[in-house]
């Protein structure tokens, strides 16, 4: 029987798997419950090693090939669900008001465990894979803490590869791209400080908001003005609060948003600049501002030629070479799994969530999205098969 056949065999216990996930979902660090689902799973399969020491909620899972000594390939899911409050009426929808998996890390996380019930249970391969089920993918910075708290010194790997669903890619096709795929992303804070007083003597004032509207305009400056337009760069302003009443200059204005690039070089002069431009836009008008960064930076994801080609090869051995694009273009959203890339090569890619199929084609982080089951096999055969191709 093929890879497939044995993964469309398990396919109703592996949706009422995601099933049960979205149903309980669990922001980042949170995850207990699901947790304890992918240990007892992992504990049932025969996986060798199980590790729950990272992340508060992560867990490490290692599986031993019989077919001798060979590479260690890493294998990662992310688990965390988003901060919204689901408008879907199906039966699996979320049960906890204001906790959604509006992104698919429960079909994620259930790919990743078919693969491993496939890998314990047959073992046709060499060396060993090691599977990392990731907590608080969703902005903090849980990859970064994992790696931080020694998962990769403990559980050392060779390479590591990483599948996020997308709606508009057709069901259970594949794209990938040598490089940058995802962008660098970094929370931006900026604090104005003036003078406040009556807004009908303003000369008598140090006006924070005439201030934070030159350099709203000015980070727009750098963007047109400063870097390539080959380069992509994007930078948003998505807030401005100041001011208390109508009838008086407020004494500061707060600017916040976010910045992305394709390359750590762009990123690092970005926010050069900024910390230049800032503080120099405020004096000229007799005014302060600082500029920091928020808590959690995502770096580039940026994944490496040959690991790219590996991942290719074996998710045309599963879609066939007309169901995988090895160029696709890439997203301005980010990935933390970029902790990852920077310490070892490999590949992050994505697998169809469904184009046009009823309820599979709607954009992630939408209140009405789904994970579409049918793609489970196929993102778990794709795991297994590069499994298998490592040497």
């Amino acid at each position: 029987m093929s890879l497939l056949e044995v993964l469309n065999q398990w396919q109703a216990e592996a949706r009422a798997i995601r099933r049960r996930i979205h149903r309980h979902p669990e922001l980042g660090f949170e995850e207990k419950a699901t947790q304890a689902l992918v240990v007892e799973l992992l504990t049932a399969y025969g996986v060798d090693e199980i590790c729950t020491d990272f992340a508060e909620t992560g867990v490490v899972a290692v599986i031993h090939g019989k077919l001798g000594p060979g590479r260690r390939l890493g294998l990662r899911a992310d688990m965390d669900a988003l901060p919204i409050d689901e408008e879907n009426t199906f039966e699996h929808r979320s049960g906890c008001a204001g906790k959604m998996h509006a992104c698919g890390h429960d079909g994620h996380t259930t790919m990743l465990l078919m693969a491993a019930r496939y890998l314990a249970l047959h073992r046709d391969f060499k060396g060993s894979a090691v599977l990392f089920f990731q907590p608080a993918e969703e902005g903090v910075g849980g990859a970064e803490r994992m790696i931080a708290e020694g998962a990769l010194e403990r559980y050392p790997v060779d390479a590591c590869f990483a599948l996020h669903n997308m709606p508009g890619i057709p069901a259970g096709h594949f794209a990938f791209r040598e490089g940058p795929i995802m962008a660098s992303s970094d929370r931006l804070f900026i604090r104005v400080r003036g003078n406040s007083g009556h807004a009908g003597l303003p000369h008598k004032t140090r006006d924070p908001l005439l201030v934070a509207t030159h350099i709203y305009q000015g980070i727009q400056g750098l963007v047109s003005r400063t870097f390539s337009p080959l380069e992509p760069v994007v930078i948003s302003v998505t807030q401005i609060h100041g001011g208390e009443t109508t009838n008086a200059i407020a004494d500061e204005a707060h600017l916040s948003g976010t910045f992305r690039t394709l390359s750590e070089d762009t990123r690092r002069n970005l926010i050069q600049r900024l910390e230049t431009l800032v503080p120099n836009l405020a004096r000229a008008f007799e005014m302060e501002a600082d500029f920091r960064l928020g808590p959690v930076s995502h770096p580039p994801t940026v994944n490496s030629p040959a690991e790219t080609a590996l991942a290719v090869r074996a998710a045309g051995a599963v879609a066939g070479a007309e169901g995988v694009d090895g160029n696709t273009e890439p997203l301005m959203g980010s990935e933390d799994f970029a902790h990852f890339l920077g310490r070892v090569p490999g590949c992050y890619g994505f697998i169809g969530n469904g184009d046009h199929e009823p309820g599979c084609s709607l954009g992630l982080h939408n209140k009405k999205y789904d994970f579409n089951d049918a793609i489970i096999p196929a993102g778990a055969a794709y795991f297994v098969t590069l499994v298998r191709q490592m040497d």
